[in-house]
C-alpha cells in the first residue's frame, strides 16, 4: 500500500540515489573551496550563526563585555515585536552581520535591524503564526526563513522573495519550527510532528531532516527520523521524531549532528496505554544522529531513550568540543533536551562517555503507569533543558527547568500543568568527567539558555531577569530587569548584548549596551509593573470599560487559554472577578496574547462560568 509515509520514503530514496549517481553533486561548493558562506566568513567574531559557532559553543571571546565592566551595560535601544503566536512573540536567537540584526518574530515575520541605532532597515510580513522556537539563518547575501510548512530565501538588501520550497509532504500537522543553519552551500532544517497548537502531536508524522540548495531551494537530501514504514505500527495515531533545534556541524569531518525529539502519542490512548500503539524503542526519536553532511547517510545513532512515555526529549542543539576521558583526548559531542541529563558522546563513534542527572527528577524512568493510577513525573514536558547550553574552557552551562506534572497511562493530567509553579536552575558542569561544578536556582522557568561572554555566563528567566555570573565560581556579578518576559536567546557583538524580550503585552528586541550604566542598576522591575497593574485591574475589575461587544469569551478561553493547560484545570476553579483578573493578567504576563477588549471578555466568560456564583458550570465548554 503507497501510504503517505511510504511516499515520504519513496522521494528520500529517490535523493539518495540522486546523490550517489551524481545527479545531485555530493558536495556543493560554497565559493571557492571554503564551506563557510562569505558573509559568515567576515563576521565570525561577531554572532553570524544562530549559536555562534558551527559548534554551537554559544562563547563570545570577542566581545568588550567582562566582568570588570558589565555593570555599565544599560538600554541603548528597544525595537518593538508586532508578531506573535500562542507562545509569545519571539522565541529564537538573532543573528547579527556586517552591524545588521537579522530575527524572526512567531509570526514568521522577519526583520532587519541596525545593530547601533535599532532602527529599521527592513522587514518582510509573512503573518502565519509558529509555534516555536523559529528564527533565522543568513548566508550567500539571503536570510533563510521557516514557516510551518515550508522555508523561504530573502534578499539581504530589502528582504524581497529569491525562492520558497515546501517540506511539508504529509499531513497538515507537519511543522517546520527549527532555526535553519547554512553551510556549504546547503540550509540544513527539519520538520516536527506540529505546525500548530491544535494539531500538536496529533498523528501521522514523522519529522524529516533536509539539506536544501541555498542557491535554488531545491532538496539535496532528506532523512527519515522514523525508522519504520508505518510509524511504529499505527500511523493513525502515532507521530514523533524531527529536530526541534539547529544541528552542530564538525567541519574537519563534514559530519552533521542532530538532536532528535520525542515519540508520541504520550503516554499514550484510552485505546493505546503507555504507548502501546507503538511498540518497540520508536527508532530513531530520543537519538543524537551523525550524518554525513553532505548526503544525509547515517554514520551513527545514539537512542538515549527508548519508548518515551512522558514528552522527554532528547531536542537540544548538540555541542562539539573536546575532553580527557580517563587521560585520553577525545572528540566529543554533547547534547541534553527535557529528559534532564546532559551526555558526553564519542563524536566519531557514538560510544556513551558519560550522562548526569540536571534538576528534578521524580519517576521519570517509569516504563509503563499502572492501570487507574497517576503517579507525578519530573522534569515534565516544559521541564529539564529547554533552550541552548553553552560550554568554554572545558566547562558546560545548563539551563534547566523543574515543572514535574502528573500523568496516568492515558493522559496528562491537565489540572497539574501549572506554568506558575516551575522553577529554574543554571548548572556548571565538567565537561571530562560530567561533575556538578556549580547550580544556582530560580523561582521561576529558566528558558533564556546559557551564553558565554569571555568570564561570564549569561542566562535568563521567564520573568525577564537578565543574570550574569563568574563563570569560574558561579557567583553573581550583574543582574537587570527586561521590560518583558524572555523566551529568546541573546547575540553578543562588541559591546552590545541583543535579547529578544518576547512575552507579555510589550514585546521587544533589547539592545543592552557598555557605558549606559554608572552602576548598573536594574531598570524599574517588570515584575513590579505587572503586579501594580494586575492591582489596578483588580480594582477595576467589576467596572468594565473596555468595549467586548462581538467577541465570544468561551471562544476566546478555547484558543488562547488552553494552549498550555488543559479545560479541566478552568473547570476545576472558581473565583470571583477580582482573582480571575488576577490569573487572567499572570497568563498574559506568560506570553497570552490577548488586547484590552479581550481581556474582558475572557473575564467576563470565567466569572459567568466558574465564578462564586455561577454553580460551576462550564457553561457547555469542556475543551479539547
Amino acid at each position: 500500500m503507497f501510504t503517505p509515509r511510504t511516499k515520504v520514503t519513496a522521494v528520500l530514496l529517490l535523493v539518495v540515489a540522486l546523490v550517489a549517481a551524481g545527479v545531485v553533486p555530493q558536495r556543493i561548493a560554497a565559493q571557492g573551496d571554503d564551506p563557510v558562506p562569505p558573509d559568515v566568513a567576515a563576521n565570525l567574531t561577531g554572532w553570524a550563526l544562530p549559536n555562534y559557532d558551527y559548534s554551537n559553543t554559544r562563547a563570545s571571546t570577542g566581545s568588550d563585555i567582562n566582568a570588570s565592566n558589565v555593570a555599565t551595560l544599560g538600554q541603548a535601544w528597544t525595537y518593538a515585536i508586532n508578531g506573535g503566536s500562542d507562545y509569545g512573540a519571539a522565541a529564537t536567537n538573532p543573528v547579527v552581520l556586517d552591524g545588521i540584526v537579522y530575527f524572526q518574530d512567531l509570526s514568521s515575520n522577519v526583520y532587519a535591524v541596525s545593530m547601533d541605532e535599532g532602527s529599521e532597515i527592513w522587514r518582510t510580513e509573512l503573518n502565519v503564526p509558529n509555534i516555536g522556537p523559529n528564527g533565522v539563518a543568513v548566508g550567500y547575501d539571503k536570510v533563510f526563513a521557516v514557516l510551518p510548512d515550508s522555508v523561504v530565501a530573502l534578499s539581504t538588501s530589502d528582504g524581497s522573495t529569491v525562492w520558497s520550497t515546501t517540506v511539508r509532504t504529509q499531513n497538515d500537522s507537519e511543522g517546520v519550527t527549527i532555526q535553519p543553519l547554512v553551510w556549504n552551500g546547503m540550509v540544513y532544517l527539519s520538520t516536527v510532528p506540529g505546525s500548530a497548537s491544535d494539531n500538536f502531536y496529533s498523528g501521522g508524522v514523522g519529522g524529516i531532516l533536509y539539506a536544501l540548495n541555498q542557491e535554488t531551494g531545491e532538496i539535496v537530501w532528506g532523512w527519515d527520523t522514523v525508522d519504520s514504514e508505518d510509524l511504529w505500527g499505527n500511523p493513525d495515531i502515532n507521530s514523533g521524531g524531527g529536530a526541534w533545534y539547529p544541528p552542530a556541524i564538525d567541519q574537519d569531518t563534514g559530519q552533521i549532528y542532530f538532536s532528535v525529539a520525542n515519540p508520541a502519542p504520550w503516554p499514550g490512548t484510552e485505546e493505546f496505554p503507555n504507548g502501546s500503539s507503538r511498540p518497540g524503542d520508536n527508532l530513531y526519536s530520543n537519538s543524537l544522529v551523525a550524518l554525513d553532511a553532505a548526503s544525509g547517510s547515517l554514520t551513527w545513532y545514539n537512542q538515549v531513550r527508548p519508548h518515551d512515555l512522558f514528552d522527554l526529549d532528547l531536542q537540544i542543539s548538540p555541542i562539539l568540543g573536546t575532553a580527557t576521558i580517563n587521560g585520553e583526548e577525545r572528540s566529543v559531542v554533547f547534547t541534553s533536551g527535557k529528559l534532564g541529563r546532559v551526555y558526553a558522546m564519542d563524536r566519531t563513534t557514538g560510544e556513551l562517555l558519560w550522562n548526569v542527572a540536571v534538576g528534578t527528577h521524580k519517576n521519570d524512568d517509569v516504563l509503563e503507569v499502572p492501570e487507574g493510577q497517576t503517579i507525578e513525573v519530573g522534569p515534565g514536558p516544559l521541564g529539564g533543558v529547554e533552550t541552548p547550553m553553552a560550554m568554554a574552557d572545558g566547562v558546560l552551562y545548563v539551563p534547566v527547568v523543574n515543572m514535574p506534572v502528573n500523568y496516568s497511562a492515558t493522559a496528562l493530567d491537565g489540572a497539574s500543568f501549572d506554568l506558575s509553579k516551575a522553577t529554574g536552575e543554571l548548572v556548571a558542569i565538567d565537561v571530562n568527567t560530567g561533575a556538578v561544578l556549580w547550580d544556582k536556582s530560580y523561582s521561576t522557568m529558566n528558558i533564556g539558555a546559557a551564553t558565554v561572554v569571555n568570564d561570564l555566563v549569561f542566562t535568563a528567566t521567564m520573568d525577564g531577569m537578565i543574570y550574569a555570573y563568574d563563570r569560574s565560581s558561579g557567583d553573581e556579578v550583574w543582574s537587570y530587569q527586561a521590560p518583558a518576559g524572555i523566551n529568546g536567546w541573546p547575540a553578543v557583538v562588541g559591546d552590545t548584548i541583543v535579547w529578544p524580550a518576547g512575552m507579555g503585552e510589550t514585546p521587544v528586541l533589547l539592545a543592552l549596551k557598555l557605558g549606559l550604566s554608572d552602576s548598573g542598576a536594574m531598570t524599574p522591575s517588570a515584575t513590579e509593573a505587572a503586579t501594580d497593574g494586575m492591582a489596578t485591574q483588580e480594582a477595576a475589575a467589576t467596572e468594565t470599560s473596555a468595549d467586548t461587544s462581538g467577541l465570544d469569551g468561551e471562544a476566546l478561553v478555547q484558543e488562547r487559554c488552553t494552549t498550555c493547560h488543559t479545560a479541566e484545570r478552568i473547570d476545576n476553579a472558581s473565583k470571583t472577578a477580582e482573582e480571575w483578573a488576577v490569573t487572567v493578567d499572570r497568563m498574559i504576563s506568560y506570553g497570552a496574547q490577548l488586547n484590552d477588549a479581550e481581556r474582558q471578555a475572557v473575564i467576563d466568560y470565567l466569572v459567568a462560568t466558574h465564578g462564586p456564583d455561577s454553580g460551576g458550570d462550564s457553561g457547555g465548554f469542556t475543551g479539547p
